[in-house]
C-alpha cells in the first residue's frame, strides 16, 4: 500500500526506541518496584502519580486519564503527530532511514532532529540579539505594551538582525548545511535569513523544542508589508495543528478544564502575565479543526458541564464573521464554548494596559455561551416586525438550538429565543424538535451499552469497525474476567498448550471477547516471546485500534498481578471463569424449566438431563479450585 513503512524498519524503530528514554525527556520517572516507571502524566493534571511505564513491555498508561500505547503512541499524542511522522521522529532519533511501500521515504534520515536542533539555535541567537543593541527598538515595542525583559525571557522573544545574513553564517558555522537551513524555513533559497529586522516569538511544542516563529513587522522600512510572518510549513512545523503559547499553557488547560483562544502572540503573553493561564492562539492561520482536536483532548472531560473553550473577538463585523465560522467547528468538541467580548474593541494586550490585569480577568469572566452570541447575530439579519421574517429567524435560529450538548440548558435557550424573536415559548419549541427530528434522521445513533444488541451501522461500510464499549476496570461482576484475560496477556506461558480448555464464549463483555478472540488465535510458538502483547493483537490491527482492543491490551499489561503468575494461578481464574459461564447457563436452563409442563411439554425431560449433566459439570469444576 502506497504511503506504509515497510514492516522491518517499523520493527527496529519500536525495538530499538527505548520508551524510558523518550518517555524520560517529557515526564520525570521513577522507580516503582519490578520493572514499572511511575510519573505525574503529561496528558492530565494530577498531584499523584497515576502514570506508569514498562520498558520491558515497551508500554506506558495513565490510570488517571486512560492515555495508553506504545512508545509511537506515545510520540503521537504529546507531540500532536501522525503514525507516520512520529515513526519517523523515532527513527531521526536513532538514525534509521526508513523505507516506504511506495518505493521512497517521505524525507530525509535525520532531517527532522536537524531541523529541530537548528531552530533551537535560532532561537538562542535571536533571544540574544534582543538583549543586545540591535534588538533596542524591539525591545521598546515590547515595553510600550507591558511586557519587561522577564517577559520578554519567559516567552523566548528574539529579534532577527536587519543584515539578513546573521543567522545563515552562524547555523553554517555550527555545521548546518544550506539546504537543511533551506528546508527549516530559516534561510530562504537565495541564501539570506527568512526573518530580517523582526521581532519573533518561537513555537514550541510540549517538550519545549522550537518548531518555528512568528515574526512581527517593527521597523517602518521593513520591506516586507505584512505585519506578522511565519515560519513556512516544514517537516516539524504544520501551522493548523500548532498552537502559540501551549508549552506554557499545557498543564493549566488540563487542571483547570478551561483553554482560551485569543487571536495574536502579545494577548497571549497578556494573558498569561494577568492570570489567564490557560490562553493560547493559532499561528498565522485562522483557528480550525486541527486546534480544535488538540484543545478537546487536553481538556478530556466528555462531560459538557466539566470543560470550557472561550473565544475572545472584537465585537466588530470581522470579529462577529470569526464567531460564526468557529461556531462550524463547535461539534468537534464536547466542551461548552463560550466568547468573551470586550465592548470596547480592546484585544486583549491593549486592554490589559489600558485597565490593567484585572479587566483582562474580568474579560475572560463575562464569557457568553457561543449559541447565544451566534443566535443574537443569526436573527439579526432579519426584520422581526414582519411575522413571515420571526419565522424565518425563527428556523435559522432554531439548529443553533438542537447543537446545544448539554441539555439542562435548553428549555432556558427555548425561552431566550422565544423572548428575543417575539413568539410564544410552545411555538418555538415545536420548531426546535421539527428541527431535532431531522438532525437524528441524518445522525448514526450513539454505541450501544455493553450488554445491548448493537444496531447495524446505516452508513458505514462493513469493514470498518465501530468502537466497542470499554468496561470498566472496577466493575466486579467482570472482575475474572479481567483478570483472566490480563494474565493470558501477561503471562502467556503460566497456561496449558489450550489454555486451560478457555474459550472466547467464557468472556461476556465483548471488548474482553474481542480480545480473548485475537489471543486464542495468535501463533501458539509466540507466547513465549516478550513481545507477547503486540503479536497477540498484531492481527488486523487497524480493525484492533479503531474497535479499541489495542488500548485494552496496552491498559492490562500494565496492570499489577495481585501475585506472581502461576500455573496454579492461572488455572484458578481459568477454572473460575469457567464457572461463572456454567452457572449462568444453568440458571438460564432452570428459568426455561419453570415456565414449562413437566408432564405435557416433551422439551422437558430433554432439558432436565442438560441441567444435571450442567450441574455435575460444575460440581468437577469445584473439585479443581
Amino acid at each position: 500500500m502506497p504511503g506504509m513503512i515497510v514492516d522491518e524498519d517499523l520493527q527496529a524503530v519500536r525495538d530499538r526506541s527505548r520508551i524510558d528514554d523518550v518517555v524520560g525527556a517529557y515526564v520525570t520517572l521513577r522507580r516503582s518496584g519490578g520493572d514499572s516507571l511511575v510519573g505525574l502524566c503529561p496528558f492530565h493534571e494530577e498531584k499523584t502519580p497515576s502514570f506508569r511505564v514498562t520498558p520491558s513491555r515497551g508500554f506506558f498508561y495513565c490510570f488517571g486519564c486512560g492515555e495508553g500505547g506504545d512508545v509511537i503512541n506515545f510520540v503521537m499524542k504529546i507531540n500532536h503527530l501522525s503514525f507516520v511522522e512520529a515513526v519517523e521522529f523515532l527513527a531521526d532519533r536513532l538514525g534509521i532511514q526508513l523505507r516506504f511501500k511506495d518505493g521512497g521515504p517521505r524525507i530525509e534520515p535525520g532531517l527532522r532532529m536537524r531541523v529541530l536542533q537548528a531552530n533551537g539555535q535560532a532561537a538562542e541567537f535571536y533571544a540574544a540579539e534582543l538583549r543586545g543593541k540591535a534588538g533596542e527598538l524591539g525591545r521598546r515595542f515590547l515595553a510600550e505594551r507591558g511586557f519587561d525583559e522577564s517577559a520578554a525571557e519567559q516567552f523566548g522573544i528574539g529579534y532577527a538582525p536587519r543584515d539578513g545574513r546573521a543567522l545563515h553564517n552562524l547555523l553554517n558555522q555550527a555545521g548546518f548545511k544550506d539546504d537543511e537551513l533551506v528546508k527549516a524555513g530559516l534561510i530562504r533559497q537565495n541564501g539570506y535569513d527568512f526573518f530580517a529586522g523582526r521581532l519573533l516569538w518561537p513555537i514550541r511544542d510540549a517538550g519545549r523544542s522550537v518548531l518555528g516563529f512568528g515574526a512581527r513587522r517593527i521597523h517602518d522600512d521593513d520591506r516586507l508589508p505584512a505585519k506578522y510572518i511565519n515560519t513556512p510549513e516544514t517537516v516539524v512545523y504544520k501551522k493548523s495543528n500548532v498552537l502559540y503559547g501551549l508549552d506554557l499553557a499545557r498543564s493549566h488547560i488540563a487542571k483547570a478544564n478551561q483553554a482560551v483562544i485569543v487571536e495574536g502572540y502579545t494577548d497571549v503573553m497578556a494573558c498569561h502575565l494577568a492570570g489567564v493561564d490557560t490562553a493560547v492562539a493559532s499561528c498565522g492561520t485562522a483557528f480550525g479543526e486541527g486546534h480544535a482536536r488538540i484543545l478537546q483532548r487536553l481538556i478530556g472531560s466528555a462531560d459538557v458541564r466539566q470543560g470550557e473553550v472561550i473565544f475572545t473577538f472584537d465585537g466588530d463585523a470581522a470579529g462577529q464573521n470569526a464567531a460564526l465560522k468557529v461556531f462550524e467547528l463547535d461539534d468537534t468538541f464536547t466542551s461548552q464554548t463560550y466568547v468573551a467580548i470586550e465592548p470596547t474593541g480592546l484585544d486583549p494586550c491593549d486592554l490589559r494596559i489600558q485597565r490593567g490585569d484585572a479587566a483582562l480577568r474580568e474579560l475572560v469572566s463575562r464569557r457568553v455561551p457561543l449559541y447565544r452570541f451566534v443566535m443574537r447575530n443569526t436573527i439579526g439579519k432579519y426584520d422581526l416586525e414582519r411575522v413571515d421574517s420571526r419565522l424565518a429567524a425563527l428556523r435559522a435560529a432554531a439548529p443553533l438550538v438542537t447543537h446545544i450538548r448539554d441539555q439542562s440548558l435548553v428549555t432556558e435557550y427555548i425561552r431566550e429565543l422565544a423572548k428575543m424573536l417575539g413568539m410564544n415559548p410552545d411555538e418555538v419549541s415545536a420548531e426546535i424538535r421539527k428541527q431535532a427530528r431531522n438532525a437524528r434522521f441524518k445522525k448514526q445513533a450513539p454505541p450501544p451499552r455493553w450488554d445491548e444488541e448493537p444496531p447495524e451501522p446505516e452508513d458505514a461500510p462493513p469493514s470498518l469497525p465501530l468502537p466497542l464499549p470499554m468496561p470498566d476496570p472496577k466493575d466486579r461482576k467482570l472482575e475474572a474476567e479481567r483478570g483472566t484475560i490480563r494474565l493470558m496477556l501477561k503471562s502467556p506461558q503460566s497456561f496449558t498448550a489450550d489454555w486451560n480448555s478457555l474459550t472466547a464464549e467464557d468472556f461476556t463483555h465483548p471488548a474482553y471477547r474481542a480480545l480473548a478472540e485475537r489471543v486464542l488465535a495468535a501463533d501458539p510458538a509466540a507466547r513465549e516471546s516478550g513481545d507477547w502483547v503486540r503479536q497477540a493483537t498484531h492481527a488486523d490491527a487497524e480493525a484492533a485500534e479503531q474497535s479499541g482492543v489495542a488500548a485494552l491490551a496496552v491498559e492490562l499489561a500494565v496492570e499489577p498481578e495481585l501475585r506472581a503468575p502461576t500455573p496454579e494461578y492461572a488455572n484458578e481464574y481459568a477454572v473460575r471463569l469457567r464457572l461463572l459461564r456454567l452457572s449462568a447457563q444453568i440458571e438460564a436452563l432452570k428459568s426455561r424449566l419453570q415456565r414449562k409442563n413437566p408432564v405435557e411439554d416433551p422439551d422437558y425431560s430433554p432439558l432436565f438431563t442438560e441441567l444435571v449433566g450442567l450441574e455435575a459439570a460444575r460440581k468437577r469444576l469445584q473439585q479443581l479450585i
